[in-house]
């Protein structure tokens, strides 16, 4: 049980150090406070869940990143001042993933069936014209050897 528990420690230990030097790294770096950021992923996780430093560091750079590319799009209108309707375009991608996902998938069901008629019209037309074709070919065959064997004679 010692052994176990002593394990524990050096991991946890382990654990801090290398958290120490991450923080030590980024921590002049983080676009906005650490703290508010830490506070509103508590506020929106299980009470059970524990957050690494490295996952509030990383959150806090996706949110800088996030609030970097919405200032692109909304650079690239050709105003001088910011409206609502601006931004709310901007935001969208991130505001309403739910229905482009949903959209996603149900441009994906219908090209499927889309690619499955197009299986089913090719397997079709395979099938009829080769028929055909065979069968006028092996007659059209079958005849010109005939008439040559019947020349020969």
């Amino acid at each position: 049980m010692e052994d176990y528990q002593e394990n524990e420690n050096i991991e946890e230990t382990e654990e801090v150090l290398e958290e120490t030097e991450y923080i030590d790294e980024d921590e002049e770096k983080l676009p906005f406070a650490k703290a508010e950021v830490v506070r509103l992923m508590k506020e929106n996780l299980d009470d059970d869940k524990m957050i690494r430093e490295r996952v509030k560091v990383e959150m806090n750079k996706f949110l800088g990143d996030v609030l970097k590319n919405v200032c692109k799009q909304l650079n690239e209108y050709p105003y001088t001042t910011i409206e609502y309707e601006m931004l709310k375009e901007s935001t969208y991608p991130y505001t309403n993933i739910e229905r482009i996902n949903q959209e996603k998938e149900r441009i994906l069901l219908h090209l499927e069936a889309i690619k499955a008629d197009c299986n089913a019209l090719a397997m079709d037309v395979k099938k009829t014209l080769k028929l055909k074709d065979v069968v006028e070919e092996e007659d059209f065959t079958t005849d010109l050897i005939a008439s040559n064997e019947d020349m020969e004679e």
